[in-house]
């Protein structure tokens, strides 16, 4: 199989992280999907990474529906559990990350357009919703070191990868003074060989105008 990934893409990266914890293994194609002759834009209606192709040919694409389709391979570890509350818990945690993500990539392209252009308000409609993210993130995690009765799933890893995300594009934002158990458990995640091989780079993108 093969993922279609952009070296920063959070939603990209909890597959990659996914794949590799699963020992599945993949090829990885970097695509550029702001680019006119991207490849994502010729197999995903929608434009978007990640894309897994299989080897029928199949595409399968969005994060979090890859990662249920992953599931169904019965690759060790399980990362979203069987139990009908937890798993409704842990999925939960995952949308919330990934709307922070979607966030944090709004305001990215925002700052992209030509600077007269750019919509102050609209970057602060978007940082209202990251704020609140992690605050809520913060509140599931609680005392803990993972979300989910101390066993790695995709609510750990999706937080570490939206998380390491608002690093990349936003240094200066410290998310981190509010938030120590979040920062600890992205500390923690940060030292697997999964994301240590998977770490977010910046690819260009074009200025909108």
């Amino acid at each position: 199989m093969k993922l279609i990934i952009a070296t920063p893409s959070p939603f990209a990266r909890k597959v990659r992280i996914v794949l590799r914890e699963k020992a599945i293994q993949f090829e990885e194609q970097v695509d550029g999907p702001w680019n006119p002759n991207s490849i994502v834009s010729k197999i995903n209606p929608l434009g978007k990474v990640p894309v897994l192709v299989l080897d029928d040919g199949e595409m399968i694409y969005d994060s979090s529906v890859i990662i249920e389709y992953l599931e169904t391979l019965r690759y060790e570890p399980a990362l979203i559990p069987l139990d009908a509350n937890q798993r409704i818990k842990v999925r939960q945690i995952e949308v919330l990350a990934d709307g922070i993500a979607d966030a944090a990539v709004l305001i990215t392209l925002e700052k992209h357009r030509i600077e007269k252009i750019q919509s102050l308000d609209w970057i602060n409609r978007q940082q209202t919703k990251i704020d609140a993210g992690i605050a809520a993130l913060s509140k599931q995690l609680g005392r803990s070191l993972l979300f989910c009765d101390d066993a790695l799933s995709i609510a750990d890893i999706a937080t570490a990868c939206t998380l390491g995300y608002l690093d990349l594009r936003f240094p200066d934002y410290d998310w981190r003074s509010n938030a120590r158990n979040l920062a600890n458990l992205t500390t923690s995640m940060e030292k697997r060989g999964s994301f240590k091989v998977t770490k977010p780079v910046v690819q260009d993108i074009a200025i909108v105008e």
